[in-house]
């Protein structure tokens, strides 16, 4: 998976081992996923973003998972060609004359009282 092209996340898709027959596919339903970064944080949950930003170590530290998932039972499924000719946002802001973003900045948040919650 991957928010855009160039990113660090990786995910793998694996054939269904079960088929479409034993799957419900009469009831669906829907999830909404947002994302924001850490300028924005605060307004949305009135509460100042983690800094520094969590990182594997303190994932560890804290007994969360963080991990590369990895399946040497089973095969992958290749990626669609249709996706391999996707540009990251740096590759296409290269080409506008535009200089992109430095790479992996974050925002240091404000220290002042939190606002009250919306």
């Amino acid at each position: 998976m991957g928010i855009a092209p160039g990113g660090q996340m990786r995910q793998e898709v694996y054939r269904d081992r079960y088929g479409l027959d034993v799957w419900d596919r009469t009831h669906t339903s829907r999830c909404f996923v947002h994302l924001c970064n850490s300028m924005v944080w605060q307004s949305i949950t009135g509460k100042r973003p983690p800094y520094p930003p969590p990182t594997a170590k303190s994932y560890s530290a804290a007994g969360l998972p963080w991990f590369d998932y990895y399946r040497d039972d089973v095969t992958a499924l290749t990626g669609s060609k249709t996706l391999d000719d996707l540009k990251s946002v740096t590759l296409i802001s290269q080409s506008k004359g535009d200089k992109a973003l430095p790479e992996k900045r974050g925002a240091r948040p404000e220290l002042r009282p939190n606002p009250s919650p919306r």
